[in-house]
């Protein structure tokens, strides 16, 4: 038998958390283990419960959902946390993915999307545009196609090291950034290392998501 996937609630509006709590009442596998009314209520339910999903509003009150998931990506790192909205710009949906988010669900879509984007992220996959997406540096290359065109910030990097960016972002290994530039792997390791340090990152992984959130890449690399 599948597990139950628990899962707390964070919504400002009651209705809202009655309606998502009867949907997953309909099907098995769900148990709603906690809810929240505010930024600093989902914070702590998700902290104090540990539950697999949050369903998080991005509009909170007290505390935004952005800002609410910044705190519990850093206290609870495994919780996985699907944004609820009406409304969200291509450049928050790349914020929220860069934050940690797993995926975005309009609340117009709750009736056909719920459960599947639940079921989906607890897989290990993320849930962007009203689908299933499995490699999110594709997705949020195509993400940024959409978004505004912002100045470029080089956060210090020198043009070898976003050149090393660009790489990392397309997939290279530490051999293959080598034999493109002629370097030797401890030279490209020593590239990364300063480059996490300028960027803030410790993975490939976040710097990839760093870069493009950040547009140290072009879109369409």
């Amino acid at each position: 038998m599948e597990r139950t996937i628990r899962i707390v609630i964070a919504d400002d509006h009651p209705v809202v958390r009655i309606g998502v709590r009867n949907m997953l009442a309909d099907a098995n596998g769900f148990d709603v283990a906690g809810e929240a009314g505010d930024g600093d209520e989902a914070i702590t339910q998700t902290l104090e419960l540990q539950p697999d999903i949050l369903l998080l509003d991005l509009l909170m009150p007290r505390l935004p959902g952005l800002e609410a998931m910044r705190a519990i990506m850093s206290g609870s790192p495994t919780v996985k946390i699907l944004l609820l909205t009406s409304t969200i710009t291509t450049q928050q949906i790349i914020e929220a993915l860069h934050i940690g988010a797993r995926g975005i669900v309009l609340k117009d879509s709750l009736v056909q999307d719920l459960h599947t984007s639940i079921r989906t992220v607890v897989s290990g996959d993320y849930w962007i545009g009203g689908k299933r997406v499995a490699n999110l540096v594709t997705a949020l290359h195509e993400l940024m196609q959409k978004a505004e065109v912002q100045p470029r910030k080089t956060y210090g990097l020198t043009p070898r090291e976003m050149e090393v960016v660009g790489a990392i972002v397309e997939g290279c290994t530490n051999r293959d950034i080598a034999r493109s530039f002629g370097l030797s792997e401890e030279t490209v390791k020593r590239h990364l290392s300063n480059i996490f340090d300028k960027t803030g990152v410790s993975t490939r992984l976040e710097l990839a998501l760093f870069a493009i959130a950040h547009q140290l890449v072009a879109a369409t690399q």
